[in-house]
């Protein structure tokens, strides 16, 4: 069953999708959101929750992990074929390897239930700060190029040898900072600070994740990276004038 929550009139109502199939979690959670500014639409499965992902664009996904018909895991591959809407991932598993496959899928932040609804909407105007901020990147006509690689700001395109590469958002955010800097060690703080903003509340090895694309996507032998180069314990720093 798909319904829609709507909230009082804003000028610009932020959207968000609410995927859970516990509607003792959904109802109050969904007025809980209205109540702090937001349209609300909620879906009883993953099937629905895709359907209208689709079809309503929302600003940003909150996703359970354990559904049925199609589980949250299943949700986020799907989505991330053609989209970049942010995902936060709700989940009642401890385990580890849990968070980091949503991770490794594309969410862009989770938490663990029981939460609160404070700290849920805590969350939901950091990762909406970040997107606000990505939008805001003034456009540009320089490119930033070294070696193979070669980016044009102003339309995010990022090309190797001549070939364009298919990268997210953060990823093209992350070689840009790398490429202004060639051969200069970034911290994993610079990092969080430069691309993901001062108020990330999630995950600190979502930059490793992220890394790990990135170089899949650049590097001749991902498993043995010549580009992106990690520097144990402070960062990495992309090899000044490389030709792989």
């Amino acid at each position: 069953m798909i319904t829609a929550v709507t909230c009082a009139t804003m000028q610009h109502m932020t959207t968000l999708l609410l995927i859970d199939d516990e509607e003792m979690i959904t109802e109050p959670l969904a007025r809980a959101l209205r109540q702090a500014g937001y349209d609300v639409l909620v879906a009883h499965n993953g099937r629905d929750g895709l359907t209208l992902a689709h079809g309503r664009q929302p600003d940003v996904v909150i996703l359970d992990l354990l559904m049925p018909e199609m589980d949250g895991w299943e949700v986020c591959r799907v989505l991330r074929q053609d989209s970049t809407v942010p995902i936060l991932m709700l989940t009642a598993l401890g385990d580890e390897v849990d968070r980091i496959l949503g991770l490794e899928l594309g969410a862009d932040d989770y938490l663990t239930k029981p939460f609160s609804t404070r700290e849920l909407i805590a969350r939901l105007r950091a990762l909406l700060r970040r997107v606000a901020l990505d939008q805001q990147t003034t456009a540009v006509s320089n490119d930033l190029a070294m070696g193979p690689l070669r980016l044009e700001l102003h339309t995010r395109r990022a090309f190797k040898a001549g070939q364009e590469l298919p990268l997210r958002q953060k990823e093209f955010e992350l070689l840009a900072l790398l490429l202004s800097r060639p051969g200069e060690v970034i911290s994993r703080a610079e990092f969080f600070d430069q691309v993901w903003g001062t108020d990330w509340l999630g995950d600190t090895r979502t930059l490793d994740v992220h890394i790990r694309w990135l170089r899949e996507k650049i590097e001749a032998d991902p498993s043995q990276p010549r580009l992106i180069q990690t520097v144990r314990g402070v960062g990495y720093r992309l090899a000044k004038e490389s030709s792989s």
